[in-house]
């Protein structure tokens, strides 16, 4: 039977939400085609990052001490070494920082083609049809690997839905991989810490997102107060964040954060496919534009056609209303 291996990102030993999607999309792979779902994160087998990956069938914890900081060199050999025990038919990423640095020069070396930043597949008769997006989001490719397997795949953020980890019940079984220490090429300094007033709105799960027909940045407050009252993360589209209302921090879209929360509040954004793009993984959608022929209606669950400085302060009070 052939394999779909994962390998997962982790922080402070934990598995990233982007690494639980690429599990998912994993799954969802290995059911279409019938194969085995294998999991691989670096640590250690007690770690408890690894009792969350419930839905693998088998879980390498890739443990070697030139494996405790990352570096392109000592990812590329673990992970060569790993699919050439294995010899999985496909091999999925996150689509993240550390994938895009090392994946590319695995793919060179294993002599396969490498797929980046999938948003969904189609199997068919035992053949795989990957898409990913271009043009920010405009046209749709779809592609076949024609070379040998592995097929390597990186998973696009918000594209596959994580479920809810579940514990496993699989013997995590330890992969020590032969590493020199010679063999690596670049020193690893202090992780990047980011400042503390950013936003990882990536994890957020209730967002409220506002576009420019908010009309002025005194009127963000409107906004503000409505994310309050629900306890969600305060984002926009691009033109908001480019006129300096909000800090670049908070953009959702193509050229900004992608996130997937359980419920996306879009206020006064027309849906451009640029912002389309950054959350179409949202699970719940809910639009407030006065245009009822505005795009985002399109891929929204509810809408409210109405003038968003009406509507926004009475859904506030309602929700406070609800809460006591």
């Amino acid at each position: 039977m052939s394999t779909v291996l994962v390998f997962l990102e982790a922080k402070s030993g934990e598995p990233t939400r982007i690494s639980l999607e690429a599990l998912a999309a994993g799954a969802k792979l290995a059911s279409a085609t019938g194969a085995v779902l294998a999991a691989a994160m670096v640590g250690t087998a007690n770690g408890t990052g690894f009792s969350a990956l419930g839905a693998a069938s088998a879980i390498y914890a890739l443990d070697h001490p030139l494996l405790a900081h990352y570096t392109a060199d000592g990812y590329t050999a673990a992970c060569v070494q790993l699919i050439s025990r294995l010899q999985p038919e496909f091999v999925l990423f996150p689509h993240t920082y550390e994938v895009r640095d090392f994946a590319p020069r695995l793919a060179t070396r294993l002599g396969r083609v490498l797929i980046s930043d999938v948003t969904g597949f189609q199997a068919d008769a035992g053949r795989v049809t990957f898409t990913r997006q271009l043009f920010q989001g405009k046209l749709n490719g779809q592609y076949r690997a024609a070379s040998p397997a592995p097929c390597l795949i990186s998973v696009q953020a918000g594209a596959f839905r994580a479920d809810a980890p579940t514990a496993t019940s699989v013997a995590i079984e330890t992969f020590v991989p032969e590493l020199d220490a010679s063999a690596i090429r670049t020193a690893p300094s202090e992780p990047f810490r980011a400042a503390a007033q950013t936003v990882d709105l990536s994890s957020a799960p209730l967002i409220v997102s506002v576009g420019r027909g908010i009309k002025d940045e005194a009127n963000i407050a409107l906004i503000k107060d409505l994310a309050d009252a629900l306890g969600a993360e305060l984002a926009a589209s691009r033109p908001i964040c480019d006129a300096g209302w909000l800090p670049m921090e908070r953009q959702v879209g193509s050229s900004g954060q992608t996130v997937a929360p359980r419920l996306y509040l879009a206020v006064g954004i027309s849906g451009a496919i640029q912002h389309l793009v950054g959350m179409k993984g949202s699970q719940c959608v809910v639009a407030i534009n006065k245009d009822e022929n505005a795009p985002i209606f399109e891929i929204a669950d509810y809408g409210i056609v109405g003038d968003l400085f009406e509507v926004v302060p009475a859904l506030t009070a309602a929700v406070r209303k609800a809460k006591g």
